[in-house]
């Protein structure tokens, strides 16, 4: 079996299924700046993935997090998001790997100082060209929405992925985020990721805002695994 893909560390979530009768389990910890007023720990964000065949695949959300601000902070689970990811075409020619990723954020199961007053949808197709052996070019475009009022973003992700060894990948990338009432927030990461086994990875990356009301940076560190659930 071919080597865990994954839909971290970039912002660009991946084509690949996660294999039949597989669970695979994605954690990532991140500390992130938004101003000089507030801050943001995940410890962890974990995504839980479930292939319930070559084609679909379940999808579950859980994130433990931590808001600073000068003046309080909160600390709780943000609420659980469920979805599902589903192949739609292969890469044939200047046709790219694509997949739909589809997800609802419930608004009150979660810590009471994370909910939201209303679910919010989101989703977003992936999209991935082989350019050599070594390297890749892969994005996503869709929409989402933040729970709290009927305006929603768009979505854009454009990243570059390249095999330094079998072992170690490397990515560089732009993203961002269009509101449909207030002004685009742009930003960029790159990371590292480091293969144990087939089914063991870990990675560490890093980004910042390229705009003034995007977040200042972050840096996270992951780990991620998968193993079958019967034979």
């Amino acid at each position: 079996m071919s080597a865990i893909q994954l839909d971290r560390p970039d912002q660009t979530e991946c084509p690949f299924i996660t294999p039949h009768k597989y669970i695979q389990i994605e954690n990532g910890f991140t500390f992130e700046t938004i101003d000089q007023n507030q801050k943001t720990f995940n410890y962890p964000s974990t995504l839980w993935k479930y292939g319930v065949n070559e084609k679909f695949e379940l999808r579950l959300i859980t994130e433990l997090t931590l808001e600073k601000t000068k003046e309080n902070s909160s600390n709780g689970f943000s609420p659980l998001t469920i979805g599902f990811k589903t192949s739609l075409f292969e890469e044939k020619g200047f046709i790219p790997k694509t997949s739909f990723i589809g997800h609802v954020i419930t608004s009150k199961i979660g810590s009471n100082e994370f909910q939201t007053k209303y679910i919010a949808p989101s989703f977003r197709f992936t999209m991935q060209h082989t350019l050599s052996e070594k390297i890749s070019l892969a994005y996503n475009l869709g929409s989402e929405w933040n729970g709290e009022n009927a305006e929603h973003s768009y979505i854009y992700t454009l990243t570059t992925g390249f095999s330094l060894t079998e072992k170690i990948g490397c990515y560089t990338e732009l993203y961002g985020f269009l509101p449909a009432e207030n002004k685009a927030d742009h930003r960029f990461d790159c990371g590292l990721t480091y293969l144990i086994n087939n089914d063991f990875i870990t990675d560490i990356s890093g980004g910042f805002g390229l705009t003034e009301n995007a977040p200042k940076n972050y840096i996270s560190l992951g780990l991620s695994y998968r193993f079958k659930t019967t034979r």
